[in-house]
């Protein structure tokens, strides 16, 4: 087994903070939140979406990055070291299937991911003049998906298999500097265009009416844990890469943090862009519902850059790089989770380990390309809405209650008699668990 002191790891506080941040900013922020909050109420998704994202994502993601730096190790080896022997079973049971979870999200998310690239690639090639080459990009095929995906999967691929720090630690450092400037500046333009204040104002004047409705807080619950990328061992597995002497809550703030700025910011932008594409008299809404819901991003927002001429068509370029790069920080992520058990448990170097995971996620996107309407749909809503969170509970348990025979941290709490941490412990132990289960009854009533 390797030790710690041999293992890459981030070199930097920055760099595991871009890197975590860029694990959990992805198409889930930029795309699905603003979508959802659409779809839901505006102000009033995005006052549940923070309470949730406050009592319950913030604690599930400290629980996962702990659990991980104090053992430094991957998730399936932590979680089995953290439950001891006689739960040990149980612990990398759950870390293999935390594993499976990252693999069925690299199965969509790189499918996703692929279109945003070819939008990207669409508006390039209409910039050069190739209309026909930019239509074919722009609409939606089998062939779009079997050519898109796989250049995904390299992608990811290609910075992987280079390490934590030469790879993951300095490609982040690079792409989430230029997705929050190209995020702040397409804000900037949108704001500035005729109907964009109706948008402004479904996003951030809350009906309080709403903010009850079950549908409403487990929807904001399935987005907060998809968007921290919480429950399928990325942030354990970046937690491990992190020298024990951090300051892990610290860390974790500063990860939600800049997790929860970026998915306000592009609310900002997504949702005053649809109410723009309205005011210039396309459809969005039908009896106060997006019309396509998430793909309506791909039908409206291309026709609306596209009436603005050749800025239109820049600004529709910006926009799906944009979405790329936030799909790559993810997707970075979620194969980092199996490659490294691969590396440290299997004893696979991690070229292999990289492109033999990259092999697994072409197979299994390239099955859900071929049985799209029965599978998508369904894979996304077992990972969003049951297993992250039941993962998320049982990261709960183990540091509440099973690890060392009771709860760790009220231990340490103990030991250096800090009233905050023990208040914490309290809450992770007690409070976290009850709520997660009252979501869940709610699901199945």
């Amino acid at each position: 087994m390797s030790s710690s002191t041999s293992r890459d790891g981030f070199q930097s506080r920055l760099g595991f903070v871009l890197a975590a941040a860029g694990a959990a900013i992805g198409l889930g922020n930029i795309w699905g939140f603003p979508t959802q909050a659409a779809n839901n109420g505006g102000g009033a998704f995005l006052v549940v979406y923070l309470i949730v994202t406050l009592l319950l994502a913030l604690p599930a993601l400290y629980a996962e990055v702990y659990i991980g730096n104090q053992f430094q190790k991957n998730p399936v080896e932590a979680l089995e070291q953290a439950c001891g022997e006689r739960f040990a079973t149980v612990g990398k049971n759950a870390g293999i299937i935390g594993l499976i979870g990252a693999l069925m999200m690299l199965s969509f998310y790189t499918i996703v991911a692929g279109w945003m690239l070819a939008h990207a690639c669409s508006a390039l090639a209409e910039l050069f003049g190739f209309i026909d080459s930019a239509k074919w990009l722009s609409n939606s095929s089998t062939l779009r998906n079997i050519i898109f995906t796989p250049i995904f999967i390299i992608l990811t691929a290609a910075i992987i298999h280079q390490g934590v720090h030469r790879g993951i630690e300095r490609w982040s450092t690079r792409l989430m500097p230029i997705l929050l400037i190209m995020l702040i500046g397409l804000v900037f333009y949108i704001l500035q265009q005729d109907g964009a204040t109706e948008g402004i104002k479904l996003f951030l004047i809350p009906d309080f009416n709403q903010v009850s409705d079950p549908k409403l807080i487990i929807s904001a619950m399935g987005q907060a844990f998809f968007s921290l990328a919480i429950g399928v061992g990325s942030m354990m597995v970046y937690g491990s890469y992190m020298g024990k002497d951090q300051s892990i809550g610290k860390l974790v703030v500063s990860i939600a943090a800049l997790d929860t700025f970026i998915a306000f910011i592009a609310g900002l932008l997504i949702i005053p862009a649809l109410f723009v594409a309205q005011h210039a008299g396309q459809q969005v809404f039908e009896n106060g519902k997006l019309i396509g819901e998430g793909q309506l991003i791909f039908q409206i927002l291309p026709e609306l850059f596209s009436s603005m001429g050749v800025i239109g068509t820049i600004v529709s370029f910006m926009f799906f790089a944009l979405l790329s790069i936030a799909a790559l920080t993810s997707t970075i992520s979620s194969t980092e989770v199996p490659v490294a058990y691969l590396v440290e448990n299997k004893k696979v170097s991690r070229n292999k380990a990289t492109w033999f995971i990259s092999l697994l996620v072409l197979i299994a996107s390239m099955t859900l390309v071929a049985y799209f309407e029965l599978l998508f749909g369904l894979v996304v809503q077992l990972l969003t809405t049951i297993l992250q969170p039941l993962m998320s509970l049982f990261y709960f348990i183990v540091v509440g209650w099973i690890w060392k025979r009771g709860n760790n941290l009220a231990n340490i709490a103990n030991i250096q008699n800090n009233t905050k941490l023990k208040l914490f412990s309290f809450y992770l132990r007690f409070i976290c668990p009850v709520l997660l289960i009252i979501v869940f009854v709610n699901v199945a009533f």
